[in-house]
């Protein structure tokens, strides 16, 4: 883990990646109108079964997230080719980025693991991180996770952000330690 945490309330910090269906994108920016919010979704990569089963979970809340205004995205450290492989075989409809650098994994205030061998990877990864962003780009829900076993149910998120709009909620979690 880094010096780096981020909280509740704040600016998402700019992060550009490429996507596996060509152009880039920005975090905490919408790219269809400035009204909708933004699930940001890191996964450890292709060589993760249960990131694999969550971005299958999310594919099958996509269009849930998108009646609800929630422009749904995702993005590991994985290359090109790795990305794009997970995007085909698990018909994934939704933007995904890859070469999530470390500085840019750091700058997340994702934890960052090494391969345990070869055969489970080439490089570090981020353990998953998911963040809820206002349109604004300020972070309304923030989780990050050391492990791949942990991590917020998709329902209850999109749940929690619909009870957010409709309750004037506010963002919890903003107290200095």
């Amino acid at each position: 883990m880094t010096d780096t945490k981020l909280t509740a309330g704040q600016k998402f910090p700019e992060t550009i990646v490429p996507l596996a269906a060509g152009g880039e994108l920005t975090f905490g920016v919408s790219d269809s109108n400035m009204d909708r919010w933004q699930l940001v979704i890191v996964y450890r990569g292709k060589h993760c079964p249960i990131c694999m089963r969550y971005l299958a979970q999310l594919e099958s809340l996509k269009s849930d997230f998108d009646v609800a205004g929630v422009d749904v995205v995702a993005v590991s450290g994985d290359g090109f080719e790795k990305t794009s492989a997970v995007v085909e075989e698990h018909n994934l409809t939704f933007p995904v980025g890859y070469d999530l650098s470390i500085d840019q994994m750091k700058a997340l205030g994702l934890y960052i693991s090494d391969p345990r061998s070869p055969k489970e990877t080439d490089q570090p990864f981020p353990e998953p991180g998911l963040f809820v962003l206002r349109p604004d780009g300020i972070i309304q829900i923030i989780d990050i996770s050391n492990a791949p076993f942990s991590r917020p149910e998709l329902g209850a998120i999109l749940r929690g952000i619909r009870f957010i709009w409709e309750n004037d909620y506010p963002i919890r979690g903003t107290h200095a330690a």
